[in-house]
């Protein structure tokens, strides 16, 4: 599938979970891409993507070195671009300085990049890679027949509020300096990884399956990383794509995955473990409508769980 043959792309970020299936799947529609990570000669940034079995990959990629808060880094990278794929930001649940370690990079790092992008008049497309953190964190109820979609914005705590503010302050600068801006807001990201550490929902779904309690609520909102890898590529490439698009395959409390997980691979999640779990809340939905638009069939969340252990046993993050 060539469809990107000819179009120069740009996607910041580049070695993290997300991007790096981006990347993967800019390379094989014939795109060339221009990848920002922090440090470029750090292996860990930069083998996997440098690796990517992929005909003519390595003539198509470059990467650069690139810092959310050095204004104007993100100039050179930007220039000629048909596309801006920016999901460089921070993703932890625990700061000691949630300003200078979640917000500022958040924000000032999102408003760098569109600031780049608003001297690069070949830019037809901006995508941003939001989170449901700015979505679903609310004083409305989640009961069982909430039905959450794209007019939900969170209240403030501290990771939902990095997210909220990056979200705001990147929809007012789109609008005073005529960006063609599309946001997109995954869940809780499972699947296969391609970078060579362990992320955070990844490891939270080994941490939960090791019975260590990590978990960051009873309710999920799972969606698999390559759909969400596809859903950037499709945001750019349908003209009317417009506006926020929620990915959530299932919302699904703990229990369900876990008896999913332990389905497939009883020793990956012992027995004693989803008896542990029992559902203590109602679950609600997440609308897919919307995602669909852009011609999302979501990979099923238990072929996703599977995919999911099936890679930490490949990359030898378990042994059992």
């Amino acid at each position: 599938m060539n469809t990107g043959e000819g179009k120069v792309v740009a996607v910041t970020g580049a070695s993290g979970y997300i991007a790096s299936w981006l990347v993967k799947l800019l390379l094989d529609r014939g795109y060339t891409v221009r990848a920002s990570v922090r440090d470029p000669s750090d292996p860990k940034k930069s083998k996997h993507l440098l690796e990517l079995e992929l005909d003519g990959a390595k003539e198509r990629l470059k990467l650069f070195k690139a810092d959310l808060l050095e204004e104007g880094c993100f100039d050179s990278l930007v220039e000629g671009c048909d596309a801006v794929f920016h999901t460089a930001s921070p993703v932890v649940l625990s700061v000691s300085d949630p300003k200078a370690e979640l917000i500022d990079p958040a924000v000032k790092g999102t408003i760098n990049v569109l600031a780049s992008c608003a001297k690069a008049p070949s830019i037809k497309r901006v995508v941003i890679t939001s989170s449901m953190a700015s979505v679903f964190v609310t004083r409305k109820p989640l009961t069982a027949d909430a039905v959450l979609d794209e007019s939900w914005f969170s209240d403030p705590n501290w990771y939902a509020l990095s997210k909220t503010l990056a979200e705001k302050a990147a929809w007012e600068f789109a609008k005073e300096n005529s960006i063609d801006l599309v946001t997109l807001h995954p869940g809780f990201v499972i699947g296969p990884i391609l970078q060579p550490t362990l992320n955070l929902t990844v490891g939270m779904i080994l941490d939960i399956a090791k019975g260590v309690q990590t978990s960051i609520g009873p309710v999920y909102r799972f969606v698999d990383v390559r759909d969400v890898a596809l859903a950037h590529i499709k945001a750019f490439e349908i003209p009317s794509a417009s506006g926020r698009y929620l990915l959530v395959e299932r919302v699904a409390h703990v229990s369900e995955a876990l008896n999913i997980l332990h389905q497939h691979d009883p020793t990956f999640v012992p027995l004693e473990i989803c008896e542990n779990s029992k559902p203590s809340v109602p679950t609600y939905t997440a609308s897919k409508d919307k995602a669909k638009s852009l011609g999302i069939d979501f990979i099923p969340l238990d072929v996703s769980l599977k995919d999911t252990i099936e890679c930490l046993r490949e990359k030898k993050f378990i042994s059992f």
